[in-house]
């Protein structure tokens, strides 16, 4: 584990008197997050006035983009844990945003989709995210712009590598404990 190995390295420099290298402020997944807080943040508050939260947007984003998604593709294209969403698209039933239908050909499985009301919402939103995202980066050059979100998706699929390891330790970690 190289984490490990470097963190007993700065346990030790820091005996020495050393400084330890590494920054919360400086580290990718800190400044990842407050981008996307203050990103969040800012745009809860513009669209606040239409009736709709960041998840409602992101789901009637997500099916504005591709409809017939069944809830768990919907969890994975949105970011929002399962039972979360479930909710979520309960109420935005109710608001007569979204409709659920059993499909034919499997009665268990249901389909996602904006309403007239819901895709009507959300093509007036659409515009104020893009706003949104052309202010961020207005700053750099559409290449850089693709760039990072070229490299931001290889993060987020290189993060699968990681769930072996999680399922490891939280396995040995089990072991180790006490039985009683």
């Amino acid at each position: 584990m190289i984490g490990a190995r470097l963190l007993d390295e700065c346990k030790s420099c820091t005996k020495a008197g050393c400084k330890i290298l590494y920054r919360l402020t400086n580290s990718l997944p800190y400044m990842l997050n407050r981008v996307g807080v203050r990103m969040g943040d800012l745009f809860s508050r513009r669209i606040a006035g239409y009736g709709v939260t960041l998840p409602m947007y992101r789901v009637m984003a997500a099916l504005w983009e591709k409809g017939d998604q069944r809830l768990g593709d919907l969890a994975d294209m949105t970011t929002i844990e399962i039972s979360t969403l479930s909710r979520l698209i309960g109420e935005m039933k109710r608001r007569g945003l979204v409709t659920r239908t059993r499909l034919k050909d499997n009665a268990r499985t249901v389909a996602i989709n904006l309403t007239p009301k819901g895709r009507t919402l959300v093509e007036e939103l659409i515009p104020i995210a893009i706003h949104f995202e052309e202010v961020a980066v207005r700053n750099f050059p559409s290449k850089n712009v693709s760039d990072l979100k070229m490299v931001l998706a290889e993060i987020y699929e290189s993060l699968n590598s990681i769930e072996p390891e999680i399922e490891e330790v939280n396995k040995a970690r089990k072991a180790a404990r006490p039985k009683g």
